[in-house]
């Protein structure tokens, strides 16, 4: 990121509002991917609400023509709901409650797990909600590296870790150019998602509805050319 000042992280440094926690390496990653939504009508679903300070700081952030959205399973976060924020409880790990969440928030813009990190909650979530975000959204997991600790389902390169989950996601993102169409071949990740990026502990999953990539030559040649090889 350049020198410019990262208003999230001036917000959070300063923070008049609720406990949050968060860390500090988050802020560029968060400003790098959410300043093109800034005042915008946009829904954020943030889920994991801990004391709500993040909700008041994504309200600040986005402005007032955002929605902002916090999920939880503690039944005691619905008293800090507050005009722009709501608040809808239930657990991340249930698929049922995340297509029922799917129906009442309608599209989602920007999508924050900082839920409960455990891997099942984490692949859920992106398997649930991802049709749910929007065409131009995106999601963010926080936290990752719970994919490396034993006690929430995960171990180093351990089958089920949301890491692994995610390496597949990147197969699955250049589908268009496999050659083996049995083993893997596009699907609805390849044609809606754009780009994936791995952070230390975030992984960040951008979406864009595009078609099968073409490859183009102009200009002139420096050299006579060789016949082309057939790389489709």
């Amino acid at each position: 990121m350049t020198n410019e000042a990262n208003p999230l992280l001036e917000y959070f440094e300063n923070n008049p509002g609720r406990l949050m926690s968060k860390w500090l390496h988050y802020f560029d990653i968060y400003h790098r991917h959410f300043q093109r939504f800034r005042g915008r009508p946009i829904t954020v679903v943030e889920i994991g609400v801990y004391h709500g300070g993040s909700l008041q700081m994504w309200r600040k952030y986005f402005g007032e023509q955002a929605r902002i959205i916090g999920v939880d399973v503690n039944p005691r976060l619905s008293e800090i709901s507050e005009p722009g924020i709501e608040i809808i409880i239930g657990d991340q790990g249930d698929r049922r409650f995340l297509r029922e969440l799917a129906s009442k928030t309608g599209k989602i813009d920007i999508l924050i797990d900082d839920g409960g990190h455990m891997m099942h909650q984490q692949i859920a979530t992106v398997e649930e909600l991802y049709g749910s975000v929007a065409d131009d959204g995106l999601i963010l997991v926080e936290d990752t590296h719970t994919s490396y600790w034993r006690e929430y389902g995960g171990g180093l390169r351990a089958q089920y870790s949301f890491m692994q989950f995610a390496k597949h996601l990147v197969d699955e993102l250049n589908a268009w150019h496999s050659r083996d169409p049995n083993s893997l071949a596009p699907g609805v990740f390849t044609q809606t998602a754009n780009s994936m990026h791995f952070y230390d502990s975030v992984v960040v999953i951008e979406k864009y509805k595009r078609s099968r990539p073409h490859e183009r030559q102009t200009g002139t040649p420096s050299f006579p050319l060789e016949t082309p090889v057939n790389e489709g």
